[in-house]
């Protein structure tokens, strides 16, 4: 049966306004970040180990998850966890999936960018801190205790170095950074993966030129130490 004209009308324009407007009265949540493997994947009896980090992690996740295969289920969630105030509104989601066993963890690279009144990186002339120390110290302690209420064991990885010549950072910079967070983890009873110690004196052979992240022969580097961390803290078999 063909509708009226004005019947027709409505209809058409409650379909492209409703959709548009859905949202309205009621606080949308976050979209669903994406788990790096594939649901389901995990092995039944396996530790569940979390990778919270940004984009080094990136590069040393899949080979410390092919390097604990058979001892442990690996699972990072496919998306940079940038800066602790980006963590703090993320930190329930990545969570979410379950029992953890480990949890090994970093922010701080993206703290220490520069940023314009947009929030894209810009040169350190050009734009401010993301992060004040003081804030960071202040996240990355709410950061800890909400990490401490899953009841895994939790390891921090120190960020590791800003060379000179990388865009939007100043080179050295994680350093008074990474003696907070040392601070912090010493409280709360918290083992440190000191990444920067690792890489500091290999650079030139390990990070690509001007810029914080690293060669293959880099991240399979990292992945070892990061691997070696977590083994120290899975449970008994």
């Amino acid at each position: 049966m063909k509708l009226p004209r004005p019947l027709q009308l409505m209809f058409l324009l409650a379909a492209v306004w409703l959709p548009a407007h859905a949202d309205l009265g009621e606080k949308r949540p976050p979209a669903e970040p994406k788990v790096a493997l594939v649901p389901g994947t995990d092995v039944a009896g396996l530790p569940r180990v979390l990778i919270i980090g940004d984009s080094i992690s990136g590069g040393y996740t899949p080979i410390v998850r092919e390097q604990l295969r058979g001892r442990a289920n690996v699972h990072r969630y496919d998306e940079n966890s940038r800066d602790t105030n980006y963590g703090l509104t993320r930190l329930d989601f990545w969570l979410d999936a379950g029992r953890w066993d480990v949890i090994h963890f970093n922010f701080g690279l993206h703290d220490l960018k520069h940023v314009n009144a947009a929030g894209e990186m810009v040169p350190v002339a050009q734009g401010r801190r993301v992060s004040t120390q003081a804030q960071y110290e202040g996240n990355l302690r709410q950061i800890v205790a909400r990490l401490k209420q899953t009841g895994a064991r939790l390891v921090f990885a120190t960020t590791t170095p800003i060379p000179v010549g990388a865009n939007g950072r100043v080179a050295g910079s994680e350093l008074p950074f990474n003696e907070a967070a040392r601070k912090i983890m010493a409280e709360n009873g918290v083992p440190i993966d000191d990444l920067h110690a690792l890489a500091a004196p290999r650079l030139a052979e390990i990070q690509k030129p001007a810029n914080v992240h690293y060669t293959d022969a880099g991240y399979a580097l990292l992945a070892a130490q990061v691997r070696d961390s977590i083994v120290a803290l899975l449970p008994a078999r």
